[in-house]
């Protein structure tokens, strides 16, 4: 079963995968350093779930539950 950021409970860290998507969402998420490879952790998420708040190569990131669906993790095993 694949997991997205979405996915992710308060906390949590994945390391990315793959990032599905096309064109300029892909390119966005790939500027904001969210490539294969990168730790990604779960900081928290607005009440209705929409934008959460990521750790990404050292900076805080808030992108939307959409966007945050399109990337694939792995999740860290604490």
């Amino acid at each position: 079963m694949d997991f997205t950021v979405k996915d992710l409970k308060r906390g949590e860290s994945g390391l990315v995968q793959k990032v599905n998507g096309q064109g300029a969402i892909r390119r966005r998420l790939f500027d904001m350093g969210i490539t294969p490879g990168a730790t990604i952790t779960m900081r928290k998420a607005a009440p209705l779930g929409d934008p959460v708040e990521i750790t990404v190569r050292g900076y805080q990131l808030s992108i939307r539950k959409s966007e945050a669906n399109s990337v694939v993790v792995a999740k860290n095993e604490v």
